[in-house]
């Protein structure tokens, strides 16, 4: 007898189950059902994939969905489970599916008036755990169960209609003879199930801790669910067996099984459509509009190469039906450009297009930089095109909403991503809801390498000290297991950074959708399945130096006048290659990582396709070529060619192959290949696919042979090739990057000032980057001035040869109330503090906003100090509700000038007061940092800079202000602490072990200054201090003051040499005096024996010669 799963959630119904569908799918084979459903709760993210696997492992699948109705029993929201019969069906659950997510959280549930008409070809299944008639049944309330059924199976919406026999508990046979008579007298028929929440019985553990996390309890594993013990794919003997008394439930799965026939057509494209209005068909249209930007672009004469290639890329996007698409992007491209935005100059291989150029959908004219439009689109190989366009980040959205207002909301929408339990997320999640300690599940997670494709399994293999937890503890065993069982599982749906799709139909009538952030829309679809549905899909990116650029340029014609234009920029100017051969590259896009400086330093480029062959190159792989393109170039390396024909390809690049286009054109150079036919054979080589590498060779070299090369020159330059095919980099994204990269080095040589306040604003919210900044404007002793009210805009400003803190950095100072504050200013500036109280709205700006107002210096400009300002806010609070009151009162017909009280006087802000208030306002300090006025004497004892740390190995001493102090205690009830740790250069995390916690805890505090000793862990992306010792600055100042000396008495001639070796590895600025008990000699040591000194050193030298004998006076 053929039976079937009919209530089966997946990974996709977000935290309720750990059914992978592919594990699910062949899990299924194995047992051998012959047909498998999927029933996701309220969502249709899986359908697609769940299609395809069923499938390929020859299985039926049948398209499903669970939805909550206004029904609520024992309250309890009530459910049905909807199986699609056909296609028709299956467009009614993409239907229900937006409709459902389209409402508000409060409200996501079904009418019966809103549901019953997208049943009439479906299935529809009343379920046993939290069906109405179940539920209703269970309560003995039979009556208000035939209410129901008379309510909602009426004979105009009847369709096909079952009630569920759960197979899983012992005592529930009872149960199912009260369903079924039920059922019986209301013409409904039963139906075994069986919830298949995990895939195996083994995966109890791992449901049990996503369903833990869902839900945020804790879980105990000794005494699991009764009943989800069996929520797996049971056996079809099992199935038989638990509904062995009840043959018309395992009957009405056959029918069910029979009912359900969906075939969906994944083989159709959905190519959009361009809205015209005038009569052109789209390829008149294309090409009146291309003829017209040669004009822009060329001039009314262009040269013949120009219009002989226009005219081979139009036939080939007229002949892949791709005019529409181009007239798309062209279109949503000119919206942009007409409100002034700053698009990218060109993104990937379109960069490569005629068209694209002429269209003004790119900046890059494929002429002057030998770009090969058949890298772009192949006749040869049909594909949907693919435009990937740039947009400054914080203008993405308009160009997304023009392009659904003019092509129809409900034909436009951004595509869904999932992020999932990665390595680090498993660890920690699964720790916490197995409530193990947490200093154990925090060193496990830190443990894990942050790098991309980690896995918990590859971090026990790799790291030493995981694997020894692994092996020897049992707890942390046990939380590795379950983690890596759920690692990658879905655990939210998001937007996708670029992708939108534009439908030539109502997108709902092909995949679901939902509601995104703000007022967006997303499929139900991540960008592979909206490919494999057919859809095409348009990459629109925020790019934030697209955002530095624009804003570089608007603060230059703002404050001198000047119009820059970026896209014709000189691109030979040397004052601009001398700033990258001096690798001044900060804020400069794709070429400010240390590594790259390096490059530039050697190289120092001194033309454009130097930036563009060391964007291509400074990449894994590739990256050994560097040095040979950089001896070619300084001409300390001869031109190494395989043979003389392909001088011209490699010459310009120093024989290395840097491009795929390279490889394209010595194919078609030497076996005499068209672009199309080479862009294969490329494609086809880096695959690595054995049976095609060796078609491909024999294919090339034929071809060689043909053209007159010998066999053994063209086994050599296949050889070549088959390296460098996955090296080869795309040189149209390598141009058109490059092009961003010159325009922000330019303006950076040129506009340092304009510069730098752009870019300032663009890492306003990100503290660690706007540190770096803030040091290298010091370096080039450029002002950053604090925020001042009557002064600061939203961001920084340029204020005459400085740069002006905007109050959008400050804390709890949103972008409605700096906006609001700059208005009332505009208005008229405020007197004084009191004055400023009255006038603003307390709902917008509240009071934690207005103390960081004053913490960060904003209100200077009151001629009080900040420690005043902020002992009169509840005085000035209180006169502000005095003056509101007095309006409110007289309906705000009168005014009157309320005279505003005095402040009452307080002691002033220390200088460490006054600097940590800034720093715990701005993440940052301004005026000054605490340790610079100590720093020459902390040089003195060998301080590294925290920005440094990454450079050091061995034992290192780092000063700063201690901040986000975390304590927490260990298995053994120790205690031990996280903390962070800011000089003026950077942050670090710092870990305190339980001895070290032990012996200098207590001087540890938020808001200390500290000079730490420790070494290094590198295991992570920044390194992690391991603190050893620590003394407050404050002390070393004192002692650096007072200038002690250490006097030491040795009495055993041996021990000399050990006391020096020990003075050696503790250099510092303590003179140290030795009195030689056997010769009766005092001796001062030379400087090279000067110490800290530190506790270690004191103690070892109190160990050697006794405490008595070692005074620090």
């Amino acid at each position: 007898m053929d039976l079937l799963h009919t209530h089966v959630y997946s990974e996709y119904s977000l935290l309720s189950s750990t059914n992978r569908i592919e594990q699910l799918v062949s899990q299924a084979k194995k047992e051998g059902y012959g047909a498998l459903a999927l029933t996701d709760k309220g969502v249709m993210y899986g359908a697609i994939p769940f299609y395809k696997a069923c499938l390929k492992a020859g299985i039926k699948p049948i398209i499903g969905l669970e939805v909550p109705i206004d029904t609520q029993v024992n309250g309890r929201r009530a459910h049905l489970r909807l199986l699609a019969k056909n296609k028709a069906g299956y467009q009614s659950l993409l239907t229900i599916s937006t409709e459902l997510q389209m409402k508000s959280d409060k409200a996501r549930f079904f009418t019966k008036e809103e549901l019953l008409p997208h049943l009439g070809h479906c299935v529809v299944i009343l379920s046993y755990d939290g069906g109405p008639v179940q539920e209703y049944v269970k309560s003995k309330e039979e009556g208000l169960a035939q209410e129901w059924c008379r309510e909602w199976i009426t004979l105009k919406h009847m369709g096909a209609w079952y009630i569920d026999l759960q197979g899983t508990i012992e005592n529930d046979r009872a149960f199912w003879k009260r369903i079924s008579q039920f059922a019986a007298s209301n013409e409904l028929k039963v139906i075994g199930s069986n919830p298949v929440l995990y895939t195996k019985k083994g995966d109890y553990e791992a449901y049990a801790a996503v369903r833990a996390i869902r839900l945020g309890t804790t879980i105990h594993l000794e005494e699991p669910n009764h009943e989800e013990r069996f929520f797996y794919l049971r056996s079809i003997e099992e199935y038989q067996a638990t509904f062995s008394e009840c043959r018309e439930a395992l009957l009405g799965l056959q029918e069910i099984d029979q009912l359900c026939q969906l075939e969906l057509d994944l083989d159709s494209r959905y190519l959009p459509v361009y809205p015209f209005t005038k009569k052109n068909t789209p390829r008149e249209e294309l090409r009146n509009a291309c003829l017209q930007g040669i004009d822009k672009r060329f001039g009314s004469r262009p040269a013949e190469e120009v219009t002989q290639r226009l005219e081979v890329e139009l036939k080939v996007i007229d002949q892949m039906g791709f005019n529409d698409y181009f007239l798309i992007v062209s279109d949503f491209m000119q919206y942009a450009r007409n409100r002034k935005m700053m698009t990218g100059p060109g993104r990937g291989s379109a960069a490569g297009s005629l068209v694209a150029y002429v269209l003004y959908i790119t900046d890059v004219n494929p002429l002057e930089y030998d770009l090969l439009f058949e890298r772009f689109l192949n006749p040869e190989r049909i594909t949907l095109p693919d435009i990937d366009i740039d947009f400054p980040d914080h203008r993405r959205d308009e160009v997304i909403r023009y392009v659904q207002e003019k092509y129809g909301h409900d034909r436009v929408a951004q595509i869904a991503t999932f992020g999932t339990l990665a390595a680090k997320a498993s660890v920690r999640d699964t720790g916490k809801v197995l409530s193990c300690d947490s200093y154990l599940i925090e060193k496990m997670a830190k443990l894990i390498p942050a790098t991309s494709g980690m896995t918990i399994k590859k971090a026990i293999q790799i790291d030493r000290e995981l694997k020894t937890l692994y092996q020897e503890s049992k707890d942390a065993r046990r939380l590795l297991d379950i983690a890596q069982s759920i690692e990658g599982l879905m655990r939210h749906v998001s937007t996708h950074a670029a992708g939108v799709v534009i439908s030539p139909v109502p997108l709902t009538e092909l995949v679901a959708l939902q509601r995104g952030q703000g007022q967006g829309v997303l499929t139900q679809a991540t960008m592979g399945v909206v490919e494999e549905i057919g859809l095409v899909k348009f990459d629109f990116l925020g790019l934030r130096n697209l955002t530095l650029l624009e804003r570089v340029v608007s603060i230059i014609e703002e404050h001198s006048g000047e119009v820059i234009d970026v896209r014709n920029l000189p691109i030979d100017d040397q004052k601009t290659y001398q700033l990258l051969a001096d690798s001044d590259t900060t804020g400069v896009f794709q070429l400010e990582s240390a590594g790259m400086r390096q490059v530039l330093r050697s190289l120092k480029p001194t033309e454009f396709e130097d930036i563009v062959a060391v964007n291509a190159l400074y990449r894994p792989g590739p990256m050994e070529f560097i040095n040979v393109y950089v001896e070619g170039k300084h001409k300390r390396r001869p031109l190494s060619s395989p043979h003389p024909d392909l001088n011209e390809i490699i010459e310009r690049t120093y024989g290395v192959i840097v491009y795929q286009e390279q490889i394209m054109q010595i194919v078609v150079k030497m076996a005499g290949f068209s672009l199309a036919e080479a862009d294969l054979l490329r494609r086809a080589i880096s695959k690595k696919n054995k049976h095609e590498l060796e078609k491909s060779r024999v294919d090339f070299i034929t071809g060689a042979i043909q053209k007159g090369y010998e066999e053994d020159v063209a086994k050599n330059v296949f050889q070549l090739i088959d390296r460098f095919a996955n090296y080869g980099f795309n040189r149209s994204h390598a141009v058109a990057y490059s092009m961003i990269s010159y325009q922000l080095a330019y303006l950076k040589t040129h506009y340092p000032l304009a510069f730098h306040t752009a870019l300032l604003s663009s890492v306003w919210n990100t503290t660690e980057k706007l540190m770096e900044l803030l040091q290298e404007s010091k370096r080039r002793k450029i002002d950053v001035l604090p925020p001042k009210l009557s002064k600061s805009g939203l961001l920084f400003t340029l204020e005459n040869e400085a740069i002006r803190f905007g109050l959008l950095p400050i804390s709890h100072v949103g972008i409605q109330a700096a906006r609001h504050i700059i208005e009332l200013i505009q208005e008229k500036p405020f007197k004084d503090l009191f004055d400023y109280c009255s006038r603003v709205n307390q709902r917008i700006v509240n009071r934690r906003a207005t103390e960081n107002l004053i913490k960060a210096g904003a209100m200077d400009e009151f001629k009080e100090d900040r420690a005043t300002l902020l002992y009169n806010l509840d005085q000035a609070y209180a006169f502000a509700e005095k003056v509101q009151t007095f309006q409110d009162e007289t309906a705000g017909l009168f005014t009157i000038d309320v005279e505003a009280p005095h402040y009452e006087k307080v002691d002033p802000l220390t200088l460490q007061e006054r600097l940590f208030f800034e720093r715990e306002a701005l993440g940052v300090y301004v005026s000054g940092h605490p340790l610079e006025q100590v720093s020459e004497v902390l040089e003195k004892y060998q301080r590294i800079n925290i920005v440094d740390l990454s450079t050091q190995k061995a034992k290192v001493r780092i000063a700063g202000l201690v901040s986000n102090l975390k304590k927490i205690t260990t298995k053994k009830g120790d205690p031990m602490a996280f903390l962070e740790v800011g000089d003026e250069t950077e942050q670090c995390e710092v870990t305190v072990f339980p001895d070290v916690w032990q012996q200098h805890g207590k001087m540890i505090k938020e808001g200390e200054l500290l000079f730490m000793e420790g070494s290094l862990d590198h295991k992570r992306d920044k390194p992690q201090f391991i603190l050893k010792r620590c003394v407050p600055v404050q002390t070393i100042v004192t002692q650096v003051k007072s200038k002690p000396t250490l006097y030491l008495k040795v009495v055993d001639p041996a021990h000399f040499s050990l006391v020096k070796a020990c003075l050696l590895e503790d250099k510092g600025n303590t003179e140290v005096v030795v009195y030689l008990d056997n010769e009766k000699q005092t001796i001062k040591l030379e400087a090279d024996y000067k110490v800290g000194p530190s506790e270690e050193c004191m103690r070892a030298l109190e160990e050697l010669l006794g405490p008595e004998h070692v005074v620090l006076k």
